[in-house]
């Protein structure tokens, strides 16, 4: 009897540590995906930033350019 309830006590131990290994790994995995999610949300605004001061620096050259061929044809007349 003392033989089968020393089986069942080992049996309980390691599914318990399986358990607790199974919910680390899970637990591991949430915080990957969660980094992940974070690095992606980091990236989409610089990449927004990037693209909104890029037609900032060409919307600026555009009008300085304009400016700057009025008045090129205004001293040649």
């Amino acid at each position: 009897m003392s033989t089968n309830t020393e089986e069942l006590q080992e049996q309980v131990q390691e599914l318990r540590k399986d358990h607790e290994v199974q919910m680390a790994t899970q637990g591991g995995a949430q915080a990957t995906q969660t980094a992940t999610q974070a690095g992606q949300a980091s990236t989409m605004a610089a990449t927004q930033a990037g693209t909104w001061s890029t037609m900032a620096a060409g919307w600026i050259g555009m009008v300085v350019g304009m400016f700057l061929g009025l008045a090129i044809a205004n001293t040649r007349r």
